[in-house]
C-alpha cells in the first residue's frame, strides 16, 4: 500500500493503523512540509513493513519512479495542502500541489496498473481522500451526500474540489479504478495546532486568548482521526471502482460549543490552572473571508455498504483529544518550536 502524506495527521493515524491491523506493506510518500511529522509515526518507524519516501507528488519523473519500484497494491491519496486559512493567503500552492500533484500521482498509478495483469490488476485500487467542504455550506437543515452538487468557496475546498474532478475523470476516460471518500472535520491525537480544537488546547494551556471567528455560530461535524482512519481502510479494501463515499461522525456543534467544551475539560483536567475558568480566555475575531455556515454529512451509504460507523461520539473522542495533548507535551513544543507559533491565518491580506 503507497499513501501519500502519511506523515500528516490523518495520514499518521492510517499508517498506524495499516501497521496494526493489516499485513500490508506501506510506503508513506510525504515531502515533509510543515505540517508532516515523523514523530506522529514514532511508533510504527520500526517496523519491517513501513518504508519512507520523501518524494514531492509535484515532481512527476521522481513519483514515477518511486510508484514503479514499489508496485502497489493500493494507492491511497492523502497528500494535500488542507488549511483554508493558509490558501487565502498563498492559493496557487493550493492549486500546485493539490491539482497538479494529483495529475501526476493518477498518471503514475495508470502507467503501473497498465502493466499489470490478472488478479493484481483487478484488485487494484486508487483511493483518493477528500473533503465535505467541496460541497460549499448548508443551510439549517440537511446533510451533504454523495449525490450533493459541489460549489466550493475558497481557494483550499477549489483545489480539493478540482482533484476530486481530476480522479472522476481518469475513472471515465482510462478505467483506471478508483473511489474517493469525502470527511467531515477530524480531531485527534496528533493533529497540528492551526485547527481549531489543538489550538483551542495550547493556546489555553498557556493562558493566550482563544481566537473564535465570528460569533461561532458556524456548524461542523466532528470525526475522531481514528474512526476516519478505519473507514478509510474500508473504502480503499471494499469500495466499489467509479463510486464515492461520505464519512463522518454524525456529531454537529458550532464552533463555541466545541471551544466551550474544550475549556470545561481543562477545568475539570487542570484545576490547580492558573487560567481557571478557560472560557474568560475567549476571544471573538473578525470572522475568516469565505467562512461556510454549516456543514454535515449523511454517511448512511459507508454504513449499509462497507458496515462502518463510528466508535467515538464527540463527548468521548474530545475527552481523549484532550488527555492526549495533556500528557505528550514534547510532541507539540517540538512542533510549536518550529515555523507555526499559534498566529492567526488567512487575513486576506494583499495578494503582493
Amino acid at each position: 500500500m503507497l499513501v501519500t502524506g502519511g506523515a500528516g495527521f490523518i495520514g499518521s493515524a492510517l499508517i498506524r493503523l495499516i501497521i496494526a491491523e493489516t499485513d500490508f506493506e506501506v510506503l508513506n510518500v510525504d515531502c515533509l512540509t510543515y505540517a508532516g511529522n515523523l514523530d506522529s509515526l514514532s511508533s510504527v518507524a520500526a517496523s519491517s513493513r513501513y518504508h519512507l519516501s520523501t518524494t514531492d507528488i509535484c515532481d512527476l519523473p521522481a513519483l514515477r519512479r518511486v510508484v514503479d519500484d514499489f508496485q502497489p497494491d493500493l494507492i491511497m491519496h492523502l497528500a494535500a495542502e488542507s488549511h483554508v486559512d493558509r490558501s487565502i493567503d498563498n492559493p496557487v500552492r493550493f492549486v500546485e500541489t493539490n491539482l497538479v500533484g494529483t495529475a501526476n500521482l493518477l498518471e503514475s498509478a495508470r502507467a503501473h496498473w497498465t502493466r499489470l495483469s490478472g488478479p493484481k490488476r483487478e484488485k487494484f485500487r486508487f483511493h483518493h481522500i477528500s473533503t465535505d467542504e467541496v460541497f460549499g455550506s448548508l443551510g439549517p437543515e440537511g446533510a451533504f451526500s454523495e449525490t450533493t452538487p459541489y460549489a466550493p468557496n475558497s481557494p483550499y475546498s477549489a483545489s480539493k474540489a478540482g482533484s476530486d474532478h481530476l480522479v472522476r475523470a481518469w475513472y471515465e476516460t482510462y478505467g483506471l479504478p478508483t473511489v474517493t471518500s469525502n470527511c467531515s472535520n477530524n480531531y485527534g491525537p496528533y493533529q497540528f495546532p492551526e485547527k481549531l480544537i489543538p489550538l483551542m488546547i495550547l493556546n489555553a494551556l498557556e493562558g493566550k486568548p482563544l481566537p473564535v471567528y465570528g460569533s461561532g455560530e458556524n456548524v461542523r461535524d466532528w470525526l475522531h482521526v481514528e474512526d476516519h482512519a478505519r473507514a478509510l481502510l474500508a473504502v480503499a479494501t471494499r469500495g466499489k471502482p467509479g463510486e464515492t463515499y461520505c464519512v463522518g461522525g454524525n456529531e454537529e456543534r458550532t464552533n463555541i460549543e466545541v471551544v466551550r467544551a474544550v475549556c470545561a475539560l481543562l477545568d475539570e483536567m487542570l484545576p490547580e490552572s492558573e487560567h481557571r475558568p478557560h472560557a474568560d480566555l475567549i476571544s471573538f475575531v473578525t470572522d475568516r473571508p469565505g467562512h461556510d455556515a454549516r456543514y454535515a454529512i449523511d454517511a448512511s451509504r459507508i454504513t449499509r455498504e462497507l458496515g462502518w460507523q463510528p466508535r467515538e461520539n464527540f463527548e468521548s473522542g474530545l475527552r481523549k483529544t484532550v488527555e492526549w495533548y495533556l500528557e505528550n507535551r514534547t510532541w507539540w513544543e517540538r512542533v510549536r518550536s518550529g515555523s507555526y507559533r499559534g498566529e492567526r491565518l488567512g487575513l486576506a491580506a494583499s495578494a503582493d
